[in-house]
């Protein structure tokens, strides 16, 4: 049992979860769960951006509850997983996400993802078709060809700009790190505990030089990856249907988001099951970490779980309980 450092943010205190360790290619992956007391509850399988972690979800969690369980892989690179060696890429992390489910005895999970998330959801409903059932796909999972004049570093920082910049940072203790991430105009005025529970799981190392648990190399070949063919080609293939929630402001919390009502008519979904639907009042981050997004994510995914359902009837997962750190 591990407990949540302690912040001057007001708000609900995060849940408890389990943490499991499910077998992957190259040794066992990072998942934590947040169970719904009734067995028989539907389940979630959530994937988090390109340097998040699983607590990112742990908002959306408390919302569902109880009536669902959810449970968050953490993405080989990040976090719990941090050690789990390469490859890496998105199809990968997606063949990673179906792995976590057959070994946790889920049946046809509702698939989600966040940012990157949503795109290896994509990506793994369309390399598993039998695997998962309705997707969720939040402010990511649809994309543009990238540019084809930008190096690989300039595509970068297109892709996640500063939040690549604390990979190479050292930090002298954890309050340090909090106060650079609520520097974030994202996150200026919109911390919680569940917040600050989510960014410090992020530390590695020992004080003074504490550093973001992404590693570089994972940060960098998935970012590059958004723009392969065949993951920009997955939303338009899915084998069961998706809404597409997506913010109305953006990364930095600019009045732009990733998506609009032109960029999505544009972009012709109609005849692909995808359904996109609009979270007002929240930027990129927000609208899975803020109260209401979370709570629009939560209602979004009991709604999807009202078709086929997923359980945990049993595992080959070992478990240890614990807190957000």
């Amino acid at each position: 049992m591990t407990t949540a450092h302690a912040s001057p943010a007001d708000g609900p205190e995060p849940l408890p979860f389990e943490e499991l360790r499910v077998p992957v290619p190259g040794g066992d992956l990072a998942v934590l769960r947040w169970a719904a007391a009734d067995p028989g509850a539907p389940t979630v399988l959530a994937l988090h951006g390109i340097t998040a972690n699983g607590l990112s979800w742990g908002p959306v969690a408390r919302r569902l509850a109880g009536r669902a369980t959810l449970v968050a892989p953490e993405l080989r690179g990040r976090a719990g997983s941090r050690d789990l060696p390469g490859p890496y890429g998105i199809a990968v992390h997606a063949d990673d996400a179906a792995a976590a489910a057959e070994a946790l005895g889920l049946r046809r999970p509702v698939l989600a993802g966040h940012s990157m998330g949503a795109f290896t959801a994509a990506v793994a409903a369309v390399r598993h078709p039998g695997r998962f059932g309705p997707l969720l796909l939040v402010d990511g999972g649809l994309a543009f060809p990238a540019p084809t004049h930008l190096s690989a570093d300039e595509l970068m920082t297109a892709v996640i700009g500063p939040a690549m910049d604390r990979l190479s940072m050292t930090f002298r203790d954890r309050a340090a790190y909090r106060a650079f991430w609520r520097a974030h105009p994202a996150f200026a005025d919109r911390w919680t505990p569940e917040v600050d529970a989510y960014i410090q799981r992020d530390l590695v190392g020992e004080e003074p030089e504490l550093r973001s648990s992404c590693r570089p190399a994972a940060v960098r070949t998935d970012g590059v990856g958004l723009f392969d063919g065949d993951v920009l080609a997955a939303v338009r293939h899915l084998p069961s249907p998706a809404t597409l929630l997506w913010a109305d402001r953006g990364l930095m919390d600019e009045p732009q988001g990733l998506y609009d009502e032109e960029r999505l008519a544009r972009a012709a979904l109609d005849g692909t099951g995808v359904t996109p639907l609009r979270a007002p009042d929240t930027n990129h981050y927000t609208v899975l970490t803020g109260e209401l997004g979370a709570a629009l994510v939560a209602d979004l995914l009991l709604k999807a779980a009202a078709g086929p359902t997923g359980r945990l009837p049993g595992s080959r997962a070992s478990a240890r309980r614990g807190r957000a750190c």
